[in-house]
């Protein structure tokens, strides 16, 4: 069994001034896993206070320096690569080949384009007799949420460092080691003590702790609305600087030129991914009405593609969701798409066949959705998808803006003209055409309820750095 606990504070492994500890589960077996001490105030302001005294010294680093710190984290963190892997297939109960070709890349990808961006990003500007300069933001708590612990660790972390700024870690109690593990990284790559601190425990201390601390100067949380809310009026009160990536209800629009069975693959693997536990999931898929038939059909044909299962099992797809909670949350929305009067498809409450200990949930499709309904409107965060049709392209639209969220949306279809006029129409942060390939230069976040701010690549960085006029610089 693991366990880890102590926090990492000032360049050092530090026992916790508290004695309270959170158990780790695995949520394929339900079994303990390893053990996280539960972080005090104290512990937080001790890491605080060693990311404010490291701040002069690490803002004032030069370019280059950052730039070289960046490449030797990549470097060492790809020397643990089969340990971040095993980890985040333990801890979230993400499929092995998941954990490999996602989790452990894209945390990879952030900290390597961030070290690109930073080569190419200004920090002066002359205009005039003006001098515009970006300098380094202060103090950073990060907040990081469970279903992609390296991804949304590892680009708050890379844009940091590249600014300049210090920070303190908060990662999720559900799944703490992979954090542990870039800690254990930074000390490989000698970050300057004090530049990157680590505080394992609860939101209602850690998080809350943060987000109201006033040496803070600057607050990214990726989580619930709830919670991004409750941060914001913690920050308000000393008029710091906050950032949110939140929930999505993304769309996903089929044009009546796609293949109907292409269409249908990219629907069920993305609601699929990483057990539907995915912020910018494309929970909506919005078909022609004249599609209907023959898109549910092709549903039903390709699901078996998608095997759920033993996370260990190469072939798995989709494995379990990442705690009871979660597991009880699903269930309660696929009892109240049925409540609601929608088709139920495939799935439905209950466990699949032959998996009873785990918290997996059934893969599950709903047709005949309106867009008023339950299951269309909110934040489920598991494997459903809510069918919904439309007879004209500006209909189409209407529905899928007709959200309080604007975190992400899909398009496919084969008029490089209606493609883009439909992804020009949808109001989200991050629109994806045809299922191409993440870019880790372009900018993530949201509109609406679904944010504040944005992520990875230049833009990422730009969070951390504040802007300064000097003027009446002698010629």
């Amino acid at each position: 069994m693991k366990s880890r606990l102590e926090h990492f504070i000032n360049g050092e492994w530090v026992a916790s001034t508290g004695s309270e500890t959170i158990d780790v589960i695995n949520p394929a077996t339900e079994e303990v896993i390893g053990q996280i001490s539960s972080g005090t105030e104290e512990d937080l302001d001790k890491a605080v206070a060693a990311a404010r005294e490291a701040f002069p010294s690490f803002s004032q680093t030069s370019k280059q320096e950052r730039i070289d710190l960046l490449n030797r984290i990549a470097d060492e963190y790809e020397k643990r690569k089969d340990d971040i892997i095993e980890t985040i297939t333990q801890e979230l109960g993400a499929p092995i080949k998941m954990s490999e070709k996602v989790h452990y890349n894209m945390g990879l990808s952030h900290f390597r384009q961030a070290a690109k961006e930073l080569e190419a990003l200004e920090f002066t500007e002359k205009r005039g007799s003006t001098l515009i300069t970006k300098e380094a933001i202060g103090v950073s708590g990060l907040i990081t949420p469970w279903n992609f612990p390296t991804n949304q660790t590892s680009t708050k972390l890379a844009s940091a460092f590249a600014a300049g700024s210090t920070v303190v870690l908060k990662p999720s109690e559900l799944t703490p080691f992979a954090a542990i593990i870039l800690a254990e990284i930074f000390e490989a790559a000698n970050v300057q003590k004090g530049v990157f601190n680590l505080v394992n425990g609860t939101g209602e201390v850690v998080g809350n702790g943060i987000s109201s601390h006033p040496d803070i100067d600057f607050v990214s949380f990726t989580g619930s609305g709830a919670v991004g809310q409750k941060i914001t009026e913690n920050g308000a009160k000393t008029i710091k600087k906050v950032a949110l990536e939140l929930g999505g209800k993304s769309p996903l629009i089929v044009l009546d030129d796609y293949d109907v069975k292409k269409a249908a693959k990219i629907a069920v693997g993305n609601i699929l991914s990483n057990s539907g536990q995915v912020c910018a999931a494309a929970t909506r898929t919005l078909i022609p009405q004249s599609m209907k038939d023959e898109f549910i059909e092709a549903v039903k044909e390709v699901l078996p593609e998608f095997p759920v299962g033993d996370p260990y099992d190469r072939s798995t797809y989709l494995g379990p969701l990442v705690s009871e909670k979660q597991y009880n949350r699903v269930q309660d929305y696929i009892k109240k798409g049925q409540s609601e009067g929608a088709t139920l498809v495939v799935g439905g409450t209950g466990k699949p066949e032959g998996l009873d200990k785990g918290y997996y949930v059934k893969p599950t499709v709903f047709a005949d959705v309106k867009n008023n309904m339950t299951i269309a409107q909110e934040e489920i965060f598991g494997p459903v998808m809510s069918i919904l049709t439309y007879e004209t392209l500006d209909e189409a639209i209407e529905i899928a803006n007709d959200t309080i969220f604007g975190l992400a949306g899909y398009v496919v279809g084969e008029d490089n003209d209606t493609l883009l006029k439909v992804a020009s129409s949808i109001r989200a942060g991050r629109i994806t055409i045809n299922q191409v390939p993440a870019d880790y230069a372009a900018p993530f976040g949201g509109y609406k309820q679904s944010g504040i701010g944005r992520e990875w690549g230049v833009y990422g960085i730009e969070e951390y750095l504040e802007i300064k006029s000097i003027i009446g610089i002698p010629s």
